[in-house]
């Protein structure tokens, strides 16, 4: 008799599902790339048991949630907070200063967004999102437990970066 396990998952790809930031990658060898935008879309599988009324989540209560993420980061610079050479000061009169080396930026307070992460490559804004999503997927619906969770950030079409999340319960 062959053993066999099955699992659910619904997937979410939603043209909603986007967000535009401007940020620059800082390579391994300390070079950065100009601050530059780009219009990234979100796709998300989420897997969990099935409830009683054959639901992983349902639809419509689950894509405001990624919704409001996506707005969260529209039309911001996103700044990696936790890298080793780059620095961040808030300023007094409402405004942000980047220094990378011997580059300096000053923004808005409001149109920057410092993220606990180390680079903003979309690998790791796969993962903050993954993060989040977890976080308040566990807020929203306590009776839902997702077993896996896979989010992938493109930053332009065909390229990706992705967090996956498996529960070793």
């Amino acid at each position: 008799m062959p053993n066999f396990t099955e699992r659910w998952s619904i997937d979410l790809y939603k043209e909603a599902f986007k967000f535009s930031a401007a940020h620059f990658l800082i390579f391994p060898d300390g070079s950065a790339e100009r601050l530059h935008g780009h219009n990234y879309r979100v796709q998300v599988a989420i897997e969990a048991s099935l409830s009683e009324h054959g639901l992983v989540l349902d639809f419509k209560q689950v894509k405001p949630v990624i919704r409001e993420l996506c707005d969260e980061l529209d039309e911001h610079w996103l700044v990696p907070g936790l890298h080793p050479v780059l620095k961040v000061e808030h300023l007094e009169q409402g405004s942000i200063r980047v220094r990378y080396r011997e580059r300096k930026y000053e923004s808005p307070s409001e149109d920057v967004i410092v993220l606990p992460i180390n680079n903003t490559s979309s690998e790791n804004l796969a993962g903050w999102l993954g993060g989040e999503l977890r976080r308040r997927l566990r807020v929203r619906f306590p009776g839902v437990s997702v077993r896996r969770l896979r989010i992938a950030v493109e930053e332009t079409s065909g390229q990706s970066g992705v967090y996956l999340f498996e529960s070793v319960e």
